[in-house]
């Protein structure tokens, strides 16, 4: 019979082979971080989470449910953190989170102990349980300690180095509980290698496979939605542009206001952003002059393929400013039956060069919102988009001049393993296809500069240029440097 634990209470584990399974109504991104008596991990290394599954003594099994053979976990390791956080596909907070359940289990002889989290509010991540050292056993701690700034906001508070946490947010909405006395640690004169995980001593390794990170459904996005009184937004036209709706008496569409006519009324998009500024709705926005020192090359006849270096304006002859649009990336490996793992990020730019925010796969939004990524991808198997980063261009914040989209291997992976990379710009109103960039080269370095979207001056326009240029950087942090020089 499993022990029933509240906030703060603990167990003792009669076993070291133990799994701890989450239950909840949305799915959830397990980690585990190896902590030392100083209360920080000694490594990255001792970080375990859908990017690198296993640890030692430790390995993340897909979906939801971390497997642990304490006997091997390094004798410096006072404790294991379990924690659980919002993957992006769900409500934004775990105020609407169901059903929250984490489950301790022997892994042969039945359940140990069970804590429900309640009460939570703003959190978007959370310290579920902990697994630690007391007089040579192992006891299990329900701590439900809650953060809103995301795992990468846990993550830094444990010591991993997170190269962008997100904009400051509250931190622990509790103090974390612990009944140990806390001792500054000192590494060991001469480390030994960590013990990896193993089964359970007298049983067979189970096979087993990285998780599939779960891309996330978007929504809002995709075509607009039905209008009031049940009218129905005008289909979408050849080249990707939608029109203005037909006007009275039976006129065709057009692009653009007739000499002496009204434009139509915009129908009501759903916004995601910070909202659209007044006269630059995608409907609403009377047509400008394409602006000066733009780009010659432009959107009037259809899809651009840029080759390495190029530019295109984002704009169309008599059309309104783009406003939502995404960044979809992709990637194969170069070999049959390899796995791999590259990460998509946005670097976003201000007028005077410096980087004032980054979206990547633990920080997902940036710009208030505006800029949103898809979830990582773990093998990059498969046809068409791997990663996609979505952008509102009308919330950008002002002082946004520019976002530069990298790729970068985390594990170290070179781009010599890989092949058809490639990204395309996509109108989100109408999902046609904008501008097509393929890589036609590789180099065996870690870090790719892919392109860019830049402000044009004068008015709401951008343009997109086609960098792909390599440089070494295995996190997004590194690439900011290498994705200055081509602004």
């Amino acid at each position: 019979m499993a022990q029933v634990l509240s906030k703060g209470a603990n167990a003792p584990l009669s076993t070291t082979d133990v799994r701890v399974e989450i239950n909840s109504s949305t799915p959830l991104d397990i980690a585990a971080l190896l902590v030392t008596a100083s209360g920080k991990v000694r490594s990255d290394a001792d970080f375990v989470f859908f990017n690198q599954p296993t640890g030692p003594g430790v390995r993340l099994v897909p979906p939801s449910s971390l497997e642990f053979a304490l006997a091997q976990v390094p004798s410096d390791i006072d404790k294991v953190v379990i924690t659980g956080s919002l993957d992006g596909s769900g409500p934004p907070t775990f105020a609407a989170v169901r059903g929250l359940q984490v489950v301790v289990r022997d892994l042969r002889d039945g359940d140990l102990a069970r804590f429900d989290p309640t009460g939570l509010t703003v959190e978007t991540a959370l310290v579920l349980v902990e697994l630690y050292r007391r007089q040579g056993a192992w006891k299990v701690r329900a701590v439900g300690q809650g953060y809103a700034s995301g795992l990468a906001g846990i993550a830094t508070d444990f010591g991993i180095t997170v190269d962008d946490p997100g904009p400051a947010g509250p931190g622990p909405t509790a103090p974390r509980l612990d009944d140990a006395p806390t001792e500054l640690y000192s590494p060991p004169a001469s480390a030994s290698a960590p013990a990896h995980w193993g089964p359970p001593s007298g049983q067979p390794a189970q096979p087993w496979s990285p998780p599939q990170h779960q891309q996330p459904q978007q929504q809002p996005w995709g075509p607009p939605q039905p209008q009031p009184g049940g009218q129905q937004p005008y289909p979408p036209q050849p080249g990707g542009q939608q029109p203005y709706p037909p006007q009275p008496g039976g006129q065709q569409p057009y692009w653009g206001a007739p000499p002496g006519q009204q434009q139509a009324p915009p129908p009501q998009q759903g916004g995601w952003g910070a909202g659209q500024p007044q006269g630059q709705q995608g409907w609403g926005a009377p047509p400008l002059p394409p602006p000066a020192g733009a780009p010659t090359v432009n959107l009037d006849k259809g899809r651009v393929s840029l080759r390495k270096g190029q530019s295109v304006s984002l704009v169309k002859t008599g059309a309104p400013p783009l406003t939502r649009v995404r960044m979809a990336l992709g990637w194969d490996p170069a070999h049959r039956g390899r796995q791999i793992d590259l990460d998509a990020s946005c670097i976003l730019f201000d007028n005077r060069g410096k980087d004032v925010d980054k979206v990547w796969f633990m920080s997902k939004k940036g710009a208030r919102g505006a800029v949103r990524h898809s979830g990582d991808n773990l093998t990059g198997s498969g046809e068409g988009d791997d990663e996609t980063i979505f952008v509102d261009l009308a919330a950008l914040p002002p002082n946004i001049e520019a976002l530069v989209f990298t790729v970068n291997s985390y594990q170290g992976q070179r781009f010599t393993e890989v092949r058809n990379a490639f990204c395309r710009l996509i109108d989100d109103f109408t999902g046609a296809e904008l501008v097509r960039f393929d890589l036609s080269e590789s180099k065996p370095q870690t870090g790719l500069v892919m392109c860019k979207v830049s402000r044009q001056p004068g008015g709401p326009y951008w343009s997109m240029t086609a960098i792909g240029e390599f440089h070494d950087g295995k996190t997004v942090r590194a690439m900011v440097g290498p994705s200055r020089q081509y602004l």
